[in-house]
């Protein structure tokens, strides 16, 4: 039986000016990525990801609907194989100051949404392409 371990995390979006914006963040490799985290005791897997995005960027958020789950296995050298499950929502911005939680990750900024899916495609990981494109297609755009 392989460990498993949850995480959560969403695709923040804004309206700035009447403006559709995608929160994407850099994380500590300098890959393009979205903000996710483990877990904790007691939560439910909305609840992680709305934490995880305060603590990452600073915004609080809240969740319009889900986007996807992916799920994957890496080698960890404590526990061996484990298997990881990483729910995904969309989640509306709310108030806060952008601002990255440096241990974490190395920046956090605001896209137009075809500029955001550039950067996914050329400096994301592949596995978060199908969340970013889902989360766009709930927004009704077109990628």
């Amino acid at each position: 039986m392989n460990r498993k371990e949850i995480s959560a995390g969403g695709v923040v979006y804004r309206q700035k000016d009447g403006q559709l914006q995608i929160q994407l963040i850099q994380d500590r490799y300098g890959k393009t990525s979205l903000a996710k985290g483990k877990m904790e005791a007691g939560e439910t897997v909305e609840e992680t990801a709305l934490r995880e995005i305060w603590e990452e960027t600073g915004i609080v958020g809240k969740i319009i609907s889900p986007v996807d789950i992916i799920a994957y296995q890496y080698n960890h050298p404590e526990y061996g194989v484990v298997d990881k499950e990483v729910h995904y929502y969309l989640v509306e911005a709310g108030e806060g100051t952008l601002k990255p939680q440096i241990e974490e990750i190395n920046g956090v900024d605001w896209y137009e949404p075809q500029e955001a899916w550039k950067k996914q495609l050329q400096g994301g990981y592949s596995n978060n392409d199908i969340i970013l494109q889902k989360a766009l297609e709930l927004l009704k755009i077109d990628v």
